[in-house]
């Protein structure tokens, strides 16, 4: 819960210099716990500076590697109250990339169970979630490094499916329409990987239905042209993602939510509003968090970049449906990550590449905000006399 001492700008101005220093070092509100629920119990989380899902683009066949273990420990060790695995795709044909992560059988589950655990051995006791995903029309690609596109079979690729036969680019390929029985098909494909999500121990999940993939182009009226019951107006639009969401519900007891794209940033697109609306019917249907980005799904988005570009959305839909919400999107600071929390604009703060330039981000923003961050004792030593004071719980003693 968020700190309950309020005091007005006029006050603080009142207040002896000494008394405003202990009030800034006791009431950061991103070092304040957050509690998410779930039918298994409440998870409660140390901070509110939380790793977001970074693909990685290293799998062997839907595997997860040694990179995969490397780069867990890593940000497992970074301090953050919460580490999003990367988009993990419920069926081979719904990854982005040949290279990408998967948890459709027991191989695939067999690798990242092994590289999880032996991640989180080496790092404090930090909560982990997964985002499950398909990619649909956006499946098959290269990975950035080799150029992102579309793959043909003959390089590597497979047929794409969608929920129109529309490609992404006009120049590609289409995807096949999904059928009843294809939908049928990856809904129980992201039951069937939340169920192996469970057994291993991961204490949440993150259905991914932002960036133009699968669920996304359900929600969109750009990708989404069906004239049957899972297209057209927001009512059957919203079908499929929604039926999505409750047969993962219905097996998983685990903190449960989804990301959103809140603007498709072209006419006639997704909107805020309808991200609002959708939002509320998640929570209805026993959703525990939203996590709102946006773009994706067309190609002539136009996308108003800046920092805190997207916390107007994360604003708009945690006041209209009052659940947890996350922030992310070109937020790199800490007191800038302070002010969205202090402001009431989410709950909670995802960042992305910024872990990966800085990977002890929340370390930095603990010694510029007076917080405390669990680390492991190996680092106990490294920091700054000025910021010796972050770690909790700290013992040193040495002959």
């Amino acid at each position: 819960m968020p700190p309950v001492w309020r005091i007005s700008d006029y006050d603080l101005c009142l207040l002896h210099p000494q008394a405003f220093l202990f009030l800034e070092r006791t009431l950061s509100h991103l070092f304040s716990e957050f509690t998410l629920t779930s039918p298994s119990g409440p998870l409660t989380l140390a901070n509110r500076a939380i790793v977001a899902p970074m693909c990685q683009y290293s799998a062997d066949n839907g595997q997860a590697t040694d990179w995969h273990l490397t780069h867990w420990t890593n940000l497992l060790n970074s301090g953050a109250a919460m580490f999003i695995i990367e988009a993990t795709a419920v069926v081979p044909e719904g990854r982005i990339t040949p290279l990408c992560l998967g948890l459709w059988d027991d191989a695939t589950a067999a690798a990242l169970q092994d590289k999880l655990q032996r991640a989180r051995k080496l790092a404090p006791n930090v909560p982990v979630c997964i985002q499950l995903a398909h990619a649909g029309r956006k499946a098959s690609s290269a990975a950035p490094w080799q150029g992102g596109q579309l793959l043909s079979p003959a390089q590597g690729g497979w047929s794409t499916v969608g929920p129109s036969a529309i490609p992404h680019l006009a120049q590609e390929t289409a995807p096949h329409e999904l059928d009843a029985q294809g939908l049928e098909h990856i809904k129980q494909a992201f039951a069937k990987a939340a169920q192996r999500a469970e057994a291993m121990g991961i204490e949440a999940i993150e259905l991914h239905g932002a960036h133009g993939y699968l669920l996304h182009q359900f929600l969109s009226p750009i990708a989404n042209h069906r004239t049957d019951a899972y297209g057209g107006h927001f009512d059957n639009r919203t079908r499929f993602p929604m039926e999505v969401f409750e047969a993962v519900r219905a097996v998983y007891k685990g903190s449960l939510g989804m990301r959103i794209s809140a603007s498709d940033w072209v006419d006639n697109g997704w909107t805020p509003e309808e991200t609002a609306d959708f939002s509320l019917r998640l929570k209805l249907a026993g959703a525990d968090f939203v996590h709102i980005s946006s773009g994706g799904v067309a190609a002539q988005q136009k996308i108003a970049l800046g920092p805190d570009y997207q916390v107007p959305f994360a604003k708009l839909v945690k006041q209209k449906t009052g659940m947890p919400t996350i922030a992310v999107g070109l937020i790199t600071e800490p007191r800038q990550a302070e002010d969205i929390l202090v402001r009431g604009d989410a709950d909670l703060i995802a960042l992305a590449r910024a872990f990966l330039y800085k990977p002890r981000w929340v370390w930095e923003a603990a010694a510029a905000l007076h917080g405390k961050v669990q680390a492991s004792p190996q680092y106990w030593r490294c920091m700054p006399r000025e910021a010796q004071g972050i770690f909790e719980a700290v013992q040193m003693g040495q002959r």
